[in-house]
Parts: structure tokens; C-alpha cells; sequence
């Protein structure tokens, strides 16, 4: 496998469908990103349809760490609110911070995915370890200067690819919110 090439590419988290691309194929845990993966650079929220997929994705049975390289408070804060394991100062792609998220969830690598929107250290973090990797687009544009650098170099080794297009019954909407828990989304539903 090419480190640098996902295996699957979207533009959105809710662009997965949960039962078809991760279910189906044999996943049972989420090794997630958060900075424009499921948090916007721009605003620091977590966008209301992405807090709606979580839930319902925690539902469906799945087990989600995040993993980031950040190491402000607001990543412990979020990891809180959203009830998820996290391990912030990960260092990625190093394998460590990834082999520990794996260990907080119990989770092996053959039925685990990495998701987030960074291919040199969501996706090269993953092969590294044998593990599957989705590639999301960033929710915004707006990003640290280092790692807008890393997005140039991103445009050149996925040259012309476009994300996958998943039907959905409703278009993905844009406002924002706190993410909910699983149980106001869950109440929500019913």
C-alpha cells in the first residue's frame, strides 16, 4: 500500500455511510482527528451534522479515540463534551500516540480506521501501523501556517482525486453548533 494514498477519500465525515463504509467493511473502532476534521479551524465548533454523525455512529456500535497533535486545553475540553477517549501531544504520524488510542479503546488495527483531513499525518500515521485510512477535505480553509505549507504538498501527491460522493437523503447542513452527546441525539430520534 502507498503510505500517502488513502484508502477511501471524502468530503465530509458525513459523507461516510456508517453501515456501508465502516461496518460493512469490518471496522468496529475510529481513530479520529479533530482540527478540521471534526472541529473547525475557523470557529472551534463542531459542526451540528458532524456532531449528529458521531452519535449516531457511537449507536451503531462503533468506538472512536481522537487523536491529535495538539495540546491546548480545548482538545481535553471537546474530548469531554463529546464523552470520547482522546490522546492530545501525539506527535503524528509516529506510531506511539496511535498504538495508545488503539489500547484505550481496545481496539486491534485489522478492524480499526484512522480519520481525519491530513495525509503526512492522519494517513501516513495509519500505514505506518497497517491500518485502513480515510481522508476527509478540511472542514475550512483557514489553518496553522505550517500546516497550510503541508496542504500544497498534499495538492501535489493527490494530483486531480475528488472525494467520493455518498448519497444522503439530505444535503449536509452548514450551521454549527455544540456537538451533541449521544444521548441528545439519541432522544432527538426517537
Amino acid at each position: 500500500m502507498p503510505f500517502l494514498k488513502p484508502d477511501r477519500y471524502f468530503s465530509r465525515i458525513t459523507r461516510i455511510d456508517i453501515e456501508r463504509d465502516l461496518l460493512d467493511c469490518g471496522f468496529t473502532s475510529v481513530l479520529m482527528d479533530i482540527d478540521n476534521t471534526i472541529l473547525t479551524r475557523d470557529t472551534h465548533e463542531v459542526p451540528h451534522d458532524v456532531g449528529v454523525w458521531l452519535a449516531k455512529a457511537r449507536s451503531a456500535g462503533l468506538r472512536f479515540c481522537l487523536v491529535s497533535n495538539n495540546w491546548h486545553e480545548g482538545v481535553y475540553q471537546l474530548a469531554e463534551r463529546l464523552e470520547l477517549p482522546i490522546v492530545a501531544k501525539a506527535i503524528k504520524p509516529l506510531p506511539p500516540a496511535f498504538l495508545m488510542a488503539l489500547h484505550k479503546i481496545q481496539a486491534k488495527r485489522a478492524t480499526t480506521v484512522v480519520i481525519g483531513d491530513q495525509l503526512v499525518t492522519d494517513v501516513l500515521g495509519a500505514h505506518f501501523l497497517g491500518m485502513k485510512a480515510y481522508l476527509l477535505q478540511p472542514l475550512v480553509e483557514q489553518d496553522l501556517p505550517h500546516t497550510l505549507m503541508l496542504r500544497h504538498f498534499e495538492r501535489l501527491v493527490m494530483g486531480n482525486a475528488k472525494p467520493e460522493e455518498t448519497p444522503q437523503t439530505a444535503a449536509a447542513p452548514t450551521q454549527t453548533a455544540a456537538a451533541p452527546t449521544a444521548t441528545q441525539v439519541t432522544e432527538g430520534d426517537r
